[in-house]
């Protein structure tokens, strides 16, 4: 009765949001609602009991879905991915720290709430210095695709101040949540890159921020630099080999988790899952965003997420899992791109999937996306063996 009450309201919150989506909210520019979005977390997290509210109100939602993942124990199956919690972007290290220190600003809007609503979730991408990210307009939408594009640029407060902001609050962080650290775009000295993502990681372990995993970013298709540059075997290998020694270094057993682009060759793939086997990579996310030239501008280039990420996204999920299997690799695949429904999620599971992020399902389904997806999920499988038990009579 409890499972058929869930369901029952989240068929209605879902018949809601598609209404809102359609008379409201996607009659304003996607960049205006994101930024109203962000504005709404800010007024959140200012209010009393928001976080338990928020905490109560995924109690009601959610059932226990319990799985076992990239070398941990998730408490449910969908993640919300980096992207979302990274933050304000900033000109200077010394006016992030500012923010955060003297002025005691809010510079991770939703750090609280979100995780108390959705369940597990990954902060960031932080990149070691701040970024303002690009300017004017830089996200969008394609409602009939229902996919998400956006140039943010890796927009964030760098890493020492997102680990002092997320530091001082240590003990209000969520029970599993994951950091994301990137590769800063435009460094192409191999171990400059290697001092940068080591000295990011450092600041989250001197700030007593552990988290339940960390991901190590290695695409970033939404600024200028070469999404691919930084996925070869030589550079791959130093800088999660890098990253792991150090955790090891602080005697701390938290999986490392890499991130990687679509559209990569066979050979790619391939390459990267003997090394990430070999380094001790626990989970390679599949995939960032794809991409492509930008609805404004066709001579720039902003990244693709949602519907028309699914198929890419689903290759190479494809292709990492069978590499996987074939050679044994204790290295599990997080699925990541177009996961809007039962039935998109399905196909990434019939793989061999065990979890999957989503990002632009919160644009299509609301708050509660990840709920209405596992619900579908649940109903979908139900109704197949109904009928395969039906066939068999």
């Amino acid at each position: 009765m409890k499972t058929q009450l869930r369901d029952g309201l989240l068929r209605s919150i879902a018949g809601v949001c598609h209404t809102l989506n359609k008379q409201l909210i996607f009659r304003q520019p996607a960049q205006s609602a994101h930024d109203r979005a962000i504005e709404l977390l800010r007024l959140l997290e200012r209010l009393p009991l928001s976080t338990q509210c928020c905490q109560l109100l995924h109690r009601v939602a959610f059932a226990e879905a319990a799985v076992d993942a990239g070398s941990l124990r998730l408490s449910q199956r969908l993640i919300l991915a980096a992207g979302l919690l990274k933050g304000e972007g900033f000109a200077s290290e010394a006016e992030a720290l500012h923010a955060v220190i003297d002025a005691r600003r809010n510079i991770i809007p939703g750090w609280a709430v979100l995780p108390a609503l959705l369940g597990p979730v990954e902060f960031g991408s932080f990149t070691r210095h701040p970024r303002l990210g690009n300017p004017g307009t830089v996200i969008w939408r394609d409602a009939g695709a229902q996919s998400t594009q956006n140039r943010v640029g890796l927009r964030n407060p760098g890493a020492r101040a997102a680990a002092r902001f997320l530091g001082d609050r240590r003990h209000q962080l969520p029970p599993e949540f994951g950091i994301n650290i990137a590769v800063s775009p435009g460094v192409d000295d191999i171990d400059e890159q290697e001092r940068d993502v080591l000295e990011s990681l450092t600041f989250f372990l001197d700030a007593v921020v552990i988290p339940s995993w960390f991901t190590l970013n290695l695409s970033c298709p939404n600024t200028e630099d070469d999404p691919q540059g930084h996925q070869l075997e030589s550079e791959t290998g130093q800088l999660c080999g890098a990253f792991i020694e150090r955790l090891r270094d602080r005697d701390l057993d938290i999986p490392l988790w890499v991130k990687i682009s679509p559209g990569l060759t066979g050979d790619q793939y391939r390459v990267l899952m003997r090394v990430f086997h070999e380094v001790g990579v626990r989970a390679v996310i599949a995939t960032n965003t794809l991409a492509k030239p930008s609805p404004d501008d066709d001579s720039v280039q902003a990244g693709v997420g949602g519907g028309d990420l699914f198929p890419g996204a689903l290759d190479a999920v494809r292709q990492l899992l069978a590499e996987k299997n074939r050679m044994n690799y204790a290295v599990d695949v997080i699925a990541c791109g177009g996961i809007l429904d039962g039935a998109s999620f399905r196909q990434y599971l019939d793989l061999g999937v065990k979890a999957g992020q989503y990002w632009s399902a919160l644009v299509y389904r609301g708050p509660f996306a990840a709920a209405i997806i596992a619900a579908e999920l649940a109903e979908n499988d139900y109704e197949y063996e109904r009928i395969h038990r039906e066939s068999l009579a």
